[in-house]
């Protein structure tokens, strides 16, 4: 899946200027008071509830589109993403005015063409459509590279580095990021990612990391391994941890995506493996979804793509201050 490096370093150079100004704190209905949803049902569909990152990004749709007097009216895939696509067809029926989907792969894009058919406008999250009136995500350009440029700062400029990749090839954001990642890493030519590359599962992905990360370590006795790496997400970074510290091999750097409260509370531990991330706002990204459908029955013209900032984190001080500032609460 190529990607176009060009657009994507312009897009990070952009964004990262935009990082250091924006307040994290800001509801997304705070930047615009006059926009309404009143007498309007929308549909929010997600492709699951499991996973923090995913249910955080329901809940802030849900709760906007509350705060903006509209009706949610929800379905929930159980991370099934045929059950989630077929989900639509439950919102087609109930005749929603406008449907919110969060995630899903191409199963989803028949759903989104009867839709929107119908006349039923469709705003994605994390899910770039050609039916879609605006996708809302994070940067992935920029959280790749940077947590490429994190990872490499880390362990040096030199060492062997292994990844858990599993969804390049599935999703696009996975592409992005991990695409991205080794991007950068192409300015190191004394860092060697370790090949086969490794693939986590979904379910369970803490302890199949661990278990995945130990049979690793076999391979890789001390002093042959220097980082790893887990290019969509951070939930199979726990396992990962759990098992550098079975072994005693802290030596070894872990970073990872999203930057959820738990990988967080993690990387604030003193001596703690895991050194860097970068942390998404699902919450918000949910909330920006809803704005931008009362953005669009109020007559206004919508980009393509809205990006909600991200949260570069770097060593326990960033994570514990992260924590506080996303709301999380406050770590010792």
């Amino acid at each position: 899946m190529a990607l176009n490096i060009k657009r994507a370093c312009l897009t990070s150079v952009a964004l990262a200027a935009v990082v250091g100004l924006a307040s994290i704190a800001t509801p997304a209905a705070a930047a615009d008071g006059n926009l309404s949803l009143k007498g309007k049902r929308i549909g929010v569909a997600v492709v699951g509830t499991q996973h923090f990152w995913d249910r955080e990004a329901f809940n802030g749709a849900l709760d906007e589109v509350k705060a903006l007097g509209g009706e949610p009216v929800p379905v929930d895939g159980g991370r099934d993403n045929q059950v989630h696509a077929d989900n639509h067809d439950i919102l087609l029926a109930a005749k929603v005015d406008a449907v919110i989907s969060i995630l899903g792969d191409a199963a989803v894009e028949p759903k989104f063409k009867a839709l929107k058919e119908a006349g039923i406008p469709v705003f994605t999250v994390d899910h770039l459509s050609p039916y879609s009136i605006n996708n809302s995500t994070s940067d992935n350009y920029y959280m790749g590279t940077t947590i490429g440029r994190f990872m490499a700062d880390a362990i040096g400029g030199k060492g062997k580095v292994a990844v858990f990749n599993a969804f390049e090839g599935a999703l696009r954001i996975c592409a992005i990021r991990t695409q991205m990642w080794k991007y950068v890493l192409q300015d190191y030519p004394d860092i060697k990612i370790v090949k086969p590359e490794l693939a986590e599962s979904f379910a369970n992905a803490p302890e199949d990391a661990r278990k995945k990360t130990l049979d690793l370590l076999t391979q890789y006795p001390k002093g042959t391994l220097d980082a790893i790496h887990v290019g969509c997400w951070d939930q199979p970074a726990i396992g990962v941890v759990q098992a550098l510290e079975e072994t005693g091999r802290t030596e070894i750097k872990v970073t990872a995506l999203d930057a959820g409260p738990d990988t967080l509370e993690i990387m604030a531990e003193k001596n703690s493996p895991f050194v860097a991330n970068v942390a998404q706002q699902p919450h918000k990204i949910g909330m920006t979804s809803a704005m931008n459908v009362a953005r669009y029955f109020g007559g206004e013209k919508l980009l393509p793509q809205t990006f909600v900032e991200v949260v570069p984190v770097k060593g326990p001080d960033s994570a514990k201050k992260v924590y506080e500032d996303l709301g999380y609460g406050k770590l010792k």
